[in-house]
């Protein structure tokens, strides 16, 4: 008699622990789950890593249309330079600090610290 009641108190009662037995311990559930996290987070190709260098590769295409137009620019600015020979000269003098002959050039340098303190 003793070992009926203790039969009967381990026998699950509960909706919890039947919901539990015939889904979450189902094999193919199971398998299917233990799958996805698999993918999810293990596995060489796997999510997180594919949104990663999907990442990356957003930030490097938008560099290489930053580099497209700055050459663009570059480039107009050359051609622009090579035809005319008032812009080569134009060019030369200011960033090369070039001069003709018999002629002086005064280059002119503002203190900062001065203009700071103002």
């Amino acid at each position: 008699m003793a070992e009926k009641e203790l039969i009967k108190d381990i026998k699950p009662k509960s909706e919890i622990y039947k919901f539990f037995q015939s889904y979450v311990l189902n094999k193919y559930i199971l398998t299917i789950f233990l799958f996805l996290v698999w993918m999810v987070f293990f596995d060489k190709t796997s999510f997180l890593v594919i949104h990663e260098l999907n990442g990356e590769i957003n930030k490097y295409e938008d560099q290489l249309e930053y580099y497209k137009s700055e050459y663009e620019k570059n480039d107009t600015f050359y051609k622009k330079l090579m035809n005319n020979k008032s812009e080569k000269e134009k060019y030369a003098r200011e960033n090369y600090f070039m001069k003709k002959p018999n002629e002086e050039i005064f280059i002119l340098v503002v203190d900062s610290a001065n203009i700071a303190k103002k």
